[in-house]
Order: structure tokens, then C-alpha cells, then sequence
């Protein structure tokens, strides 16, 4: 994907500060808004109501004990499913075939042993480690990196196992969700369904010229510093307006001016629309710490976000009008300044200080209507 981001087709980079921004980014394992893995989770419970909401959840797999082999059987006759059982340091189906091992980590010489036996692992590998949970699950994900076992890790609760499912970024293949609260199983469900269709999304943007550029007088203005460094082509999608979103850059590019940071997108004011996960969209003035929104490059992937803080202050502002093909213009408005800048095709990211009328831009146009952030099917006026 950077191989399009070449010193001709970024007017703010020479290919001096290009490359000092790629190597920001060299370290990172896999691209920017690339397509993460599909990931799977597990349930082991005592309780029928739990099967039944895994079950309908998209559950197909459920571990129980070895001693507990009877409730499995007569539970595989009320659903379809696959049961595994903990035989000691064995994962094996009903029929006594194994599947794959238990790792019981309990001490650093547990740890150690599993990690130095990881490469030669195959089938499951099922991590229990009952004290210690995240540097465990960090350091096997690492050990289990080019091995064809697939790493499943131990958790209490949804939040316990979206940690594991995100150890060192590329996680645990999966995790067995070790509950009798179904409303953990719901909420991990969830969130897996979300991840899995942020992944699938592509966005279509757009092509809109620019119709008119007014600078304004003052207005408070929100930068949003993330918890993720954004990569050149990355950005917000930000409006005036929900049915119309501007790509705004982040600030990655350096100047003779100001340092690069790229984890900072100077948003807007504070009344824009800033697009969130899920498809939902939340006012700039309501992100704040820990909050997560919805990051979009210039070829239409997304990935979510954590927001670090954000900064409101009183800043000067400008409008700018585009008109779509169909002929309708919709405006945002930004601060004016160099270091906002506006994604277009060709991954090409223009400052609002050097923006031309016939400039091109992408717009995101969705439904219009919002109702607490969410898409609502009604008539709605907005100018």
C-alpha cells in the first residue's frame, strides 16, 4: 500500500520527510487498515443457559472437564456442536482423539517450557494461565509466530479475552470463554462480529471538487490525539454534515515548522460529526479519553482507534464547499492552517491553506438522519 505514496504523489512531502515518516511506521507488523485475521472463540460453562446463548451466538465449539464427559454427551444431543475435553495435558474430542495440548502456566519455568516448545507445535494449543494472564498470552502469541498450532487462550470474561484476542497486535487465534454469565458470551459475540465486519468493510468514496473556500473568524477546534500512530493516507472522517465526510489527514508530515506526529488528527470544531466503529457517528466535542473512532486511509480500509485526549481550542477557522457529480455541495468546516490537510485521489493530501477551487476530494456520503449517532430511516433538513 505505501508503494503509492511516492514524493510526486504527496505535494506536502519531499522525499526526505517521506522516508523519515515511513520509518515511523517500519516496525509495525502489518500495514495500515489491513485485514486482520479471523478470530473464533470457545465456551466452557455449567450452565444450559449459556450453551444455549453461545449456541445462538455462533458458538460451535464448547470445552468441558474430563470428569465431566456425561453432561457433554447429553448435551451434544439437544445441539449440534463439537465438545472437547481437558484430559490432563490433552485436548481431546469425545471419541478420544487428540486435537491438541493444555498448557497450565503457573510459574516462569511453565512459561519457558511452552514457548521453547511452540515452533514444533501442531493442532490447538490451549493456554490456562490462571494468575498471570497478558504477558503470557504475549510472550507464547510471539513464540507461536510461524508455527502451525493455533494458540487459544484461557479467560474469565469478554474484556478478559479481547485482551488475549489483541496480545502483540496480532493475538491469540482464538479464546475459550470461561463463564456462566451469558451475558459475557453476548458481549464477546459481539464485539468478534463487529471486528469481523470492520475488516470486510471497504468504503467507497467519493470524488468531489471544490466549490468555494471562505476563511472564517475564531471557533473552538478539537485536535484528537490517538493511542495508535496513523500512517501517510490515514485519517478521520469528519463533516459539518453525517451525510457528507471529509478524510482529514493526520499531521505525519513533518515541516520546517513543526515536527511529524503521527497520532494527531486536527479534527474540526466542535460541532462536526466524527465517523465511529460500528457505522455510527459521535460530535467531536464528545470524544475523549479512551473513546474509539473509526480510522479510514485513502483506499477505503478502516480499523478502529483508541483516542488518547483530545485539545479544544479557540483557533481561526475556513469553509469549504465541494460539489459532488450529482451536483449537491455539502461543507465542513476546519481550522486554517497548514498542517490540515484534506485526502484526495491518488492518496494526494492537500493543507486547507493551499486548497483551489476545482481541487479534487473524497467524500463519504451515508444516510443523513442520526439519532445518538446511529443511521435512522426519517426526513431531515440540515444547511
Amino acid at each position: 500500500m505505501h508503494s503509492a505514496l511516492t514524493a510526486s504523489s504527496h505535494p506536502f512531502a519531499t522525499r526526505k520527510v517521506l522516508s523519515s515518516i515511513l520509518s515511523l511506521r517500519s516496525w509495525r507488523p502489518r500495514a495500515a487498515c489491513q485485514a486482520a485475521p479471523q478470530k473464533f472463540f470457545w465456551v466452557q460453562t455449567d450452565k444450559q443457559e449459556v450453551l444455549t446463548t453461545a449456541l445462538e451466538s455462533g458458538c460451535s465449539t464448547f470445552v468441558f472437564d474430563a470428569e465431566a464427559v456425561s453432561v457433554a454427551e447429553k448435551w451434544a444431543k439437544l445441539a449440534a456442536f463439537q465438545a472437547l475435553l481437558i484430559n490432563g495435558a490433552a485436548l481431546i474430542k469425545l471419541d478420544g482423539m487428540q486435537v491438541g495440548t493444555v498448557v497450565n502456566v503457573g510459574s516462569g519455568g511453565d512459561l519457558a517450557a511452552a514457548c521453547a516448545g511452540a515452533v514444533a507445535s501442531t493442532g490447538m494449543t490451549l493456554l490456562d494461565a490462571r494468575d498471570w494472564r497478558i504477558i503470557p498470552a504475549e510472550n507464547l502469541v510471539a513464540a507461536f509466530q510461524g508455527s502451525a498450532a493455533k494458540l487459544v487462550a484461557v479467560a474469565g470474561s469478554a474484556a478478559d479475552a479481547r485482551v488475549m484476542l489483541e496480545a502483540l497486535e496480532a493475538g491469540t487465534a482464538g479464546a475459550l470463554l470461561r463463564t456462566n454469565d451469558p451475558r459475557q458470551v453476548r458481549e464477546l459475540a459481539t464485539w468478534l462480529e463487529g471486528r469481523a465486519a470492520e475488516a470486510a468493510r471497504r468504503l467507497v468514496f467519493e470524488r468531489a471538487a471544490v466549490a468555494r473556500i471562505k476563511p472564517l473568524g475564531m471557533g473552538d477546534r478539537v485536535c484528537v490525539d490517538l493511542a495508535s500512530l496513523l500512517a501517510p493516507g490515514e485519517g478521520l472522517l469528519v463533516g459539518s454534515f453525517a451525510r457528507a465526510l471529509a478524510l482529514v489527514h493526520s499531521e505525519c508530515a513533518a515541516s520546517a515548522y513543526i515536527a511529524s506526529r503521527p497520532f494527531r488528527v486536527n479534527a474540526g470544531p466542535v460541532h462536526a460529526y466524527v465517523a465511529l466503529p460500528g457505522g455510527r457517528t459521535g460530535y467531536l466535542a464528545e470524544l475523549r479519553s479512551g473513546s474509539e473512532v473509526m480510522v479510514a486511509d485513502a483506499g477505503g480500509r478502516t480499523r478502529t482507534a483508541l483516542v488518547g485526549r483530545t485539545k479544544c481550542e479557540r483557533r481561526p477557522l475556513v469553509l469549504v464547499e465541494a460539489a459532488t457529480a450529482d451536483g449537491e455541495r455539502h461543507s465542513l468546516l476546519l481550522q486554517n492552517a497548514e498542517t490540515v490537510r484534506l485526502v484526495g485521489p491518488c492518496w494526494r493530501a492537500v493543507a486547507v491553506s493551499e486548497l483551489r477551487e476545482g481541487d479534487a476530494i473524497f467524500l463519504l456520503r451515508q444516510a443523513g438522519a442520526r439519532h445518538t449517532g446511529i443511521a435512522v430511516q426519517e426526513f431531515v433538513l440540515e444547511k
